[in-house]
């Protein structure tokens, strides 16, 4: 039987359609630079495919001036949260690129000053900093969802670009089999929250996830399934699938297995890449999702299903110990950075709990967890830079660093590179003065008034812990003494490497005074618009598209 599209759709789809496109002006942007990066980079000529790292970094600065001027969604439980999300995003984002500068094409562009004719179809820088660019915007997507169809759509633009990107980002084998594990395991992800995705469908006729105003969406419907009593089995079934398959964007427990390997084997730019961005797309969506079971009930008056919150209590005190304790016993710095990453999930992860609180300043767990993830950014990024700065002689090829052994002495014989590692070691410690103390402070305070004691507790004692593997970051390259090894260190061929490094750490010092701002801009962002169940208890039924109410 032949199906209507503009019955199926609606008289106003058009109009639905160009009135999205007010709000996806940052992505449009990006994907124009997209575009000119694509093309950069099969030019003959070389100074035109360097400009590609000048294309794809103007575009994200232009995307962010966007940002800001762009109109805030109405339909979104969060209006305020695009701009801000989006200003974020685009921040980090110059920062990668200035990072990745010089990851792909070294040997190619080598043989070209052999002499070797230029042949396009062995270059691969434009295509690298497209998948680079392609990644960000679905990650800003991520951020104009508010469809479940669109949602998936944009977690896996941001997800399937990140896997080439680690396959080719070395010559080295192990950078295909961390392609390989990564793909693998990004697909049985996908799978989990797809599923979970479809339950949520099943289970309220709708994709919508706060509606649109003139109908009622998934948040409105599982309002009132829990005004009547609680969450059905399908709608619990699908919150608890998508939770545990967006765990995988995030590195979190049961999802983390692939994060050392993956990390380990693709190049340090690209392993700084992939601690931000899809942990960023997950935790926005997770944001999302968790707002239609709870949140959107009033400040102060609503809360997660405690099959939910028990689940993810449950996922961030583990996702918090396995990821420091494991950390411990790792000799590569890649490894401990990549455990490191799992156990900074269990701390977003704590903010999610608390949900957004009483309407105080500090309560705001969504603005911790926002916060926190922009001085992660800024952080993490920092302490792959220096392992990206200089290279060491590995029978014959120049590789990264990668053990402790290559850290010594670095403030003695680069001290650019090494009071980086030191500064961006401690943030992520949570060393006061420092950005990352002001980061987790404000976790602790909005759990403290959520009434989490107990996972303020874990979160505190695995601060404790992680203090054994930081401290070995940060007194390597202050404490110890240069030796040989470190001495014959090389520098990367891109200088701005070093500055990517250089900016990481001066951020963790120079936005403190301005934390109490962002703190409170992340805040407005967070805050959630009320939905009570009077309002949406008299909302038209549900109905399938065939028509059955549901």
């Amino acid at each position: 039987m032949s199906l209507d599209l503009v019955t199926m759709l609606g008289a106003d789809a058009p109009n639905v359609m160009v009135e999205k496109l007010r709000f996806l002006g940052p992505e449009i942007v990006l994907f124009l630079a997209t575009c000119a990066v694509m093309v950069l980079g099969l030019s003959p000529q070389r100074a035109l495919r360097q400009a590609c790292a000048l294309v794809a970094g103007g575009g994200l600065l232009l995307s962010a001036v966007v940002a800001q001027v762009s109109p805030v969604m109405e339909t979104s439980l969060f209006p305020q949260f695009l701009p801000y999300a989006k200003t974020l995003i685009a921040a980090v984002g110059v920062l990668m690129v200035l990072l990745v500068t010089g990851t792909i094409d070294r040997d190619f562009e080598a043989e070209i000053d052999r002499g070797r004719p230029f042949d396009a179809i062995r270059s691969n820088r434009g295509e690298f900093y497209a998948f680079l660019l392609f990644s960000l915007t679905g990650l800003m997507l991520v951020v104009t969802a508010d469809d479940l169809v669109w949602l998936f759509l944009a977690l896996e633009l941001t997800s399937l670009p990140t896997y080439v990107m680690v396959s080719i980002s070395t010559k080295r084998a192990r950078s295909q089999e961390a392609g390989v594990k990564y793909f693998f395991l990004g697909a049985l992800g996908a799978a989990v929250f797809l599923y979970g995705f479809a339950m949520l469908y099943g289970a309220t006729g709708t994709t919508m996830i706060w509606g649109d105003g003139t109908e009622p969406g998934i948040a409105q419907a599982l309002q009132v399934q829990m005004a009547a009593g609680g969450l059905s089995p399908i709608a619990m079934l699908g919150i608890v699938l998508s939770i545990l398959g967006i765990c995988f964007k995030i590195a979190a427990v049961p999802m983390h297995f692939y994060t050392p390997d993956v990390y380990e084997g693709a190049a340090s730019p690209v392993s700084a890449f992939l601690a931000f961005v899809p942990k960023a797309a997950g935790i926005i969506a997770l944001i999302y999702l968790l707002s239609t079971v709870g949140w959107q009930w009033g400040a102060g008056e609503g809360s997660l299903p405690d099959p939910v919150r028990v689940l993810l209590w449950t996922i961030a005190a583990l996702t918090m110990t396995v990821g420091n304790v494991l950390a411990i016993l790792q000799t590569s710095v890649k490894r401990v950075l990549a455990y490191s990453s799992i156990a900074h999930s269990g701390y977003m992860l704590v903010g999610l709990i608390a949900g957004p609180g009483d309407g105080g300043l500090t309560s705001n767990g969504l603005a911790a967890s926002m916060f926190y993830l922009l001085c992660y950014g800024f952080m993490n990024l920092g302490t792959f830079a220096v392992l990206a700065c200089l290279e060491r002689d590995e029978n014959g090829e120049r590789v990264e660093l990668e053990t402790f052994d290559d850290l010594r002495g670095l403030c003695a014989t680069r001290p650019w590179v090494g009071w980086t590692m030191v500064l961006c070691s401690a943030s992520l410690l949570g060393v006061p003065p420092l950005l990352g103390f002001v980061g987790k402070l404000f976790l602790f305070t909005s759990a403290i008034s959520a009434g989490e004691i107990a996972l303020v507790i874990v979160l505190g004692v695995n601060s404790a812990v992680a203090a054994f593997y930081y401290l070995r970051l940060i007194g390597a390259p202050m404490l110890e003494s240069p030796t040989d090894h470190t001495r014959s260190l090389q520098p990367a061929e891109s200088p701005w490497r070093v500055v990517a490094g250089v900016l990481s750490a001066a951020s963790v010092i120079v936005l403190v005074p301005f934390s109490g701002v962002l703190i409170r801009v992340s805040s407005e962002a967070t805050s959630p618009v009320e939905i009570t169940v009077e309002a949406t208890a008299s909302a038209a039924p549900i109905e399938r598209p065939d028509g059955i109410d549901r």
